[in-house]
């Protein structure tokens, strides 16, 4: 019997131009919102006060606290792409939230590598800039975001079976 252990891609393994589909989605809850807002002490009332909310033009409604749709598009790509390579995630860039996620709507997320190189200061790691895009249930991009992540290489002599 072989033991396949779910892991990220070591830098090796990551394509330039592949598209990742990460799948499940999140569907997002009050629950959710409510939690994150109030663990990250954002005291803000489009997240918290449905009265207050309500009351606010264009949406009428409590949004989703705009880091926990961050935080969750970058989470749901880490078992595909860097669970258990990850050195370090060095940066995120050119963060956009271009129409708001509500108590709800189901997250899809998709990433993107856009480059990669080997790192000049540490032998064995390489660093890999990866594009996320969140979407709704209607496809409706809801956010986006760059992200740095420093990764290891492959162990001599090791590869992973199904990938090249």
């Amino acid at each position: 019997m072989t033991d396949i252990v779910q892991r990220g891609l070591f830098y090796e393994e990551f394509v330039v131009g592949a598209r990742y589909l990460h799948r499940p989605g999140r569907t997002a809850t009050e629950a959710d919102n409510v939690l994150f807002t109030t663990l990250t002490m954002n005291t803000q009332a489009l997240h918290l006060d449905a009265a207050f909310a309500a009351t606010q033009e264009p949406f009428g409604q409590r949004l989703m606290n705009s880091m926990w749709t961050l935080s969750t598009m970058v989470g749901a790509s880490v078992a595909q792409l860097t669970q258990g390579t990850l050195v370090a995630q060095l940066g995120l860039g050119d963060i956009v939230f271009p129409h708001p996620l509500f108590a709800g709507d189901t997250l899809y997320t998709e990433s993107l590598v856009v480059e990669k190189r080997l790192s000049s200061s540490r032998p064995g790691q390489g660093i890999c800039t990866i594009a996320h895009t969140g979407r709704n249930q209607d496809g409706t991009v809801v956010a986006t975001a760059s992200r740095s992540v420093l990764v290891h290489r492959m162990p001599d002599g090791q590869e992973r079976a199904g990938r090249r």
